[in-house]
């Protein structure tokens, strides 16, 4: 995205587009989802007597709107550019993994994936009807996930040392 069609890495920012600055592109979050189907029911074993809680899974919903200081004649082409880029971008890179992630997705090998979402007209008013003097912009959605948040609950447990068998009979 740098150093075209965006300037400066700084120049790319998560904010909503009432708060977007200097940006020329923005991430907004606007929709957090929690998965039951991605979900890890079991504790994992993090050290000797030491048990930790299953972390959370989730998907992020972000829109994506990219912004122009040119003039008014180029403005609406220039910010074509820049989102045609930074869909290029996410297309390319749609599947994160590896060395990329950290914590429980590093750890269990998951991967994150980069998805269009397709909204409605009716979905996307909704969105920008959350900024009050803030003109439309054309803007894409995306869904990002799962992610998985690890949790910071602990439960300790003693080793067994010794067992009494009764057998009757």
């Amino acid at each position: 995205m740098t150093p075209e069609p965006i300037p400066k890495a700084e120049m790319i920012g998560l904010c909503s587009p009432a708060d977007k600055g200097d940006f020329r592109l923005t991430l907004f979050l606007y929709s957090i989802e929690e998965l039951g189907e991605y979900s890890y029911p079991e504790m994992r074993s993090v050290g000797p007597g030491v048990w930790q809680y299953p972390p959370l899974s989730l998907y992020l919903y972000y829109m994506m709107t990219a912004y122009s200081t040119a003039d008014l004649n180029s403005r609406a082409q220039d910010e074509h550019r820049i989102l045609g880029r930074a869909v290029q971008v996410f297309y390319d890179n749609g599947i994160l993994r590896d060395s990329i992630l950290h914590g429980t997705l590093f750890e269990t090998n998951e991967e994150i994936k980069i998805v269009r979402n397709n909204l409605s007209v009716e979905q996307i008013t909704e969105i920008w009807n959350r900024f009050t003097d803030v003109p439309f912009k054309l803007s894409v959605s995306y869904k990002i996930g799962p992610i998985a948040l690890d949790s910071t609950r602990f439960k300790k447990s003693k080793r067994v040392m010794e067992v009494e068998v009764n057998i009757d009979g």
